[in-house]
């Protein structure tokens, strides 16, 4: 079985949280090696067949800091051969308009450079106006809202690593 690369960004600790129930409920950490973006090079992602990013909304449709600040050296990084599944953090209610940006604006480089995505995730339920992380009426990965539905986080984590596990061969 291969391992799973999981990168993330995280200022306020919501996006590590959930990196860390997404790590356990795939196996833990004999299954998915678990990083910081900000302590790692991009070029660690080319190590993995599967890959998790993990990126927060920041600002007003930004992705996070860390993110941010190696985005441009993603060009650099084969991606193809690579299967990719993203989750972001946000709040659906305060950032309607921009939701999950981060998200969709990271799948969509990515996939650009020959990552294929995996875990699109329903919309269903959420209650924003606009989304860069839309792709065909579902988000591009796990939506997450602690801000607002924390009480669903625990939930969508497990499902949606049910569906990881298929797509992974894990």
């Amino acid at each position: 079985m291969a391992k799973v690369g999981l990168f993330y960004g995280s200022t306020t600790g919501k996006t590590a949280d959930a990196a860390e129930q997404i790590q356990g409920a795939l196996g833990g950490d004999s299954v998915v090696d678990l990083f910081d973006i900000s302590e790692k090079s991009v070029e660690d992602l080319g190590e993995y067949e599967y890959i998790i990013i993990g990126c927060p909304t920041w600002n007003i449709g930004e992705v996070q800091d860390d993110w941010d600040a190696v985005i441009e050296e993603l060009d650099d990084v084969d991606f193809s051969g690579k299967t990719v599944a993203y989750f972001g953090t946000g709040d659906q209610i305060g950032y309607a308009d921009n939701f999950q940006d981060a998200m969709g604006i990271l799948e969509e480089k990515i996939a650009g450079l020959g990552g294929k995505t995996v875990g699109y995730w329903s919309a269903e339920g959420y209650e924003h106006s606009d989304s860069k992380a839309m792709r065909d009426d579902k988000f591009c990965g796990l939506a997450l809202d602690d801000d607002n539905q924390s009480e669903k986080t625990e939930e969508r984590i497990q499902a949606w690593c049910g569906e990881l596990k298929t797509a992974f061969g894990i």
